[in-house]
This record gives structure tokens, C-alpha cells and sequence, in this order.
């Protein structure tokens, strides 16, 4: 039993296939936390920019909407249109701020995320409609832990924007004297202050909100041991997917089978249809060896590699087959063959220009081949 609980704990890392699937479904870390703070640090960025502008026009604005003479008064289109010119003018005052705080808002998700366009999430989910499951969500662990963490968040920001605003109060409590330039001048000053206060404390929240949402994420992303064995069988399953597998397998085979070729003592050829690059060292122990074999377009292949490397390329159809019918690759060929191939090499070794060769020497097209592997050669090759 304990060996079947185990085997349900979420252990594993997620694969590929779940990490894709998790971001299509717009599954992935986000931190409210953290986007609140950058918004807010480039609003207080955005107000220490324009603040001094803002503030001129704002006092010109508050110095304006104050000057009117009974006309403004007794006609009601008049006020109107001065109520609009003054909207108007704030609204024009505002937009490279506004224009700074939506750039931010777009961009601010990229840094913990990123951007991801998911139909899935947006699609209803008439289970959240069910006042049941809803409140069994409130009591979960889950959202006990989130309903505390909202708490602390509110009572730490609330906390200091106590604490920024009783620092405040005699300068705000002197501006009702002073002129409306300078009050309004001074109130932009006080509250860049409170901004900046304001975010030392978010960006607090959101140094210990990051981490905690990454590792929450990759926690609820990760598969359990049977998961990962059904997900195994599912794709590795699949026909495409074999035929993918197989078709890699075979170009790494062909590949290091390619890469044996310059180590070859000679080819044997058929001439275009099969070629066998045979190796062996005069003073070791084994008998021949099969470095490399092929037909057709591989055979043209290993031909290739040989003349580029220089190794002798000898046409000697019924060995070649024999050869490559009857021997696996970097396998010893059969004793049977021990003669007809010691012959091809005797021939080779005793050339002394290796460049200057009957590539189809009369003396070899009758070597002794054993009629139970020209046989086999035969049938295969039909």
C-alpha cells in the first residue's frame, strides 16, 4: 500500500508534452504581486517625468475654473462648455502619463510568464457557477493560505500608507495658506513620496511572491511515475512516432557506419549495386572484418568516402554479395570466405602504388566461394 501511495506523489519533472500542454492551457507562473509593483514603480516613474508639468497645468486648470463672471452663470451652455474645455485639457494633461502606465501593464507580464494567448482559459466553466464547489474552495488549505496572504498584503500596504500619510499631514495641513501653484506643486511632491514608500513595501511582497508562484507552479506541473509511464506508451505508441524513432536510429547507424569507411583496406563491389569495406590487421589475432556495407545508394555512399580517402575499390560481384549477405557489420567474415578474401587483400598489400589497380582484376573473378554462401547470396539477393 505504501509502495501505491508513493507512486501517486507528484515526484517527477514535468516532460515536453505536459510543459506544452500547461502553456496552451495558459497554465503558467504568474504573479499578480509583481505586476502590481512594476505598474506602480512606473507610475511613480511616469509622475516624477511629468510631475512638473502636470502640476503647471493642473494649477492653471484650478486657477481658471475659478475665474468666471455671472454670464458663465445666467447661461447654462456657457458652463457647460467650459465644464467640457476643462475635462478636455485635463485629459490631453494626462495621456503621456496614462500612455506610460498601458505600456507597462503589457509589458510588465512578459518578465514572469510571459504573453500566452490560450482559447482554452477563455472558454466557461459552468463548474465555478456551483456555490458548492466554491465553497469548498474558500475553506481548502488552499485558499485559507490565500486569504491569509491577501491579509498581511493589505495590512502591510495599508500599515505604511498610514504611517506616509501622518508623516504628511502638517505639510499637507499648510498648503490650505499657500498659493495654488505651490500647493499644487507641493502635493505632486507629496505624493511621489507616498508612491515611493508605497512600493518599497510592494516590492517587498513581490521579492517573496515570485519565487513562492514559480515553485507552486513547477510543483502543480509535475507527473507522477505512472503519468510518465502513460504518456511513454501513448507517444512512443504512436506508428508516426516509431517510424520518427526508427528513421533517426537508422542516419546515427548509417552515420557511424560512414565514419568506418576510412579505416577500410578495401571495397568490394558488385560494382553498383553492393559494397563491403572490409579491414584487417596483418598482425592481429581476428580474421577479416566488416567495417561497412551497403547497396544501391549506400553502396555509392561508401564508394564515395573510399575514392575520397583514397582505399582501393575492387569489382568482385560474387564475393561482394556473399560478403554482404553473410556478415554483419563489424563482424569477422565466415571462414568459408577466409580464401577468397585472403586473396583480394594479398593482392592489395603486394600493390606498391595503391592508386595504380585493375579496380576489376581478372586473377579474382574466379576466387573460390562455397556453394552454400553463393547459394544464400543468390536467394537474397532475388
Amino acid at each position: 500500500m505504501a509502495d501505491d501511495d508513493n507512486s501517486q506523489e507528484k515526484t517527477e519533472q514535468p516532460s515536453e508534452k505536459r510543459l506544452k500542454e500547461s502553456r496552451e492551457k495558459g497554465q503558467v507562473a504568474r504573479s499578480k504581486d509583481f505586476n502590481a509593483t512594476v505598474i506602480l514603480l512606473m507610475t511613480t516613474l511616469g509622475l516624477f517625468i511629468f510631475g512638473k508639468q502636470l502640476s503647471i497645468q493642473l494649477a492653471s486648470m484650478m486657477k481658471w475654473s475659478f475665474e468666471f463672471d455671472r454670464l458663465v452663470l445666467l447661461t447654462p451652455t456657457m458652463a457647460f462648455e467650459r465644464l467640457f474645455f476643462l475635462a478636455t485639457k485635463g485629459f490631453l494633461a494626462l495621456v503621456p502619463f496614462l500612455v506610460l502606465v498601458f505600456i507597462v501593464s503589457l509589458l510588465a507580464p512578459l518578465l514572469v510568464g510571459g504573453w500566452i494567448f490560450s482559447g482554452q482559459s477563455l472558454q466557461p466553466k459552468f463548474s465555478r457557477l456551483n456555490p458548492l464547489k466554491g465553497f469548498k474552495r474558500m475553506v481548502s488549505v488552499k485558499g485559507f493560505v490565500e486569504m491569509i496572504k491577501a491579509f498581511l498584503k493589505f495590512a502591510l500596504v495599508a500599515g505604511v500608507s498610514i504611517v506616509v500619510l501622518r508623516m504628511q499631514i502638517p505639510q499637507l495641513l499648510s498648503l490650505g495658506g499657500a498659493s495654488i501653484e505651490t500647493a499644487v506643486a507641493s502635493g505632486a511632491l507629496i505624493l511621489l513620496k507616498s508612491f515611493l514608500f508605497i512600493c518599497s513595501s510592494l516590492i517587498l511582497i513581490a521579492v517573496i511572491d515570485v519565487p513562492f508562484q514559480l515553485y507552486e507552479h513547477s510543483k502543480s506541473i509535475k507527473m507522477t511515475k505512472q503519468e510518465l509511464k502513460d504518456e511513454y506508451k501513448e507517444t512512443e505508441g504512436k506508428p508516426e512516432v516509431k517510424s520518427a524513432i526508427r528513421r533517426a536510429q537508422h542516419e546515427v547507424a548509417k552515420r557511424r557506419m560512414m565514419s568506418e569507411v576510412p579505416k577500410a583496406d578495401v571495397i568490394l563491389t558488385n560494382p553498383t549495386h553492393y559494397a563491403v569495406a572490409i579491414s584487417y590487421k596483418k598482425n592481429g589475432k581476428r580474421a577479416p572484418v566488416v567495417l561497412a556495407k551497403g547497396k544501391n545508394l549506400v553502396a555509392f555512399q561508401i564508394s564515395k568516402v573510399a575514392s575520397t580517402h583514397k582505399i582501393p575499390i575492387i569489382s568482385v560481384p560474387p564475393l561482394a554479395r556473399a560478403v554482404y549477405f553473410s556478415t554483419k557489420i563489424n563482424a569477422e567474415i565466415p571462414r568459408g570466405l577466409y580464401v577468397a578474401v585472403a586473396q583480394v587483400l594479398a593482392y592489395i598489400f603486394q600493390l606498391r602504388d595503391k592508386q595504380r589497380y585493375d579496380a576489376k582484376p581478372e586473377i579474382l573473378q574466379n576466387v573460390p566461394i562455397p556453394p552454400d554462401l553463393m547459394r544464400e547470396a543468390e536467394e537474397d539477393e532475388e
